[in-house]
């Protein structure tokens, strides 16, 4: 079970940097750490600092030529879109990946 995701321009791979953290961006970050933590293999792209990885996933290129960066991020489940335009949240990402969402997951940082 794979999950990719191709995150806009950001400054740096998480996007948990600078002064204000965008709480969306935190709880996706948990939700990353959530599912390894289940054995699931999370790979994330930065479109700043891996722009040919972009373009090397004929889906993904695809989509940011037909509608360009809104179409960002990009959340694809075993090789399939899942999301695009907005990050999923961890259980929607549990019910794609048909497994059991955690009931007690351990957060890096308290969004809220």
């Amino acid at each position: 079970m794979k999950i990719e995701i191709y995150d806009p321009a950001m400054c740096c791979s998480s996007g948990l940097c600078g002064p204000a953290l965008d709480p969306v961006l935190v709880k996706m970050n948990d939700a990353v750490l959530v599912l390894k933590k289940q054995g699931i293999e999370v790979e994330r792209y930065n479109l700043a600092q891996q722009p040919k990885d972009f373009m090397a996933n004929k889906t993904v290129a695809d989509l940011l030529h037909k509608n360009g960066k809104k179409s960002l991020p990009v959340t694809i489940v075993n090789g399939e879109v899942f999301k695009a335009g907005e990050y999923p949240v961890y259980e929607e990402l549990c019910n794609a990946l048909g497994i059991e969402p955690l009931r007690h997951k351990p957060m890096t940082l308290s969004a809220q």
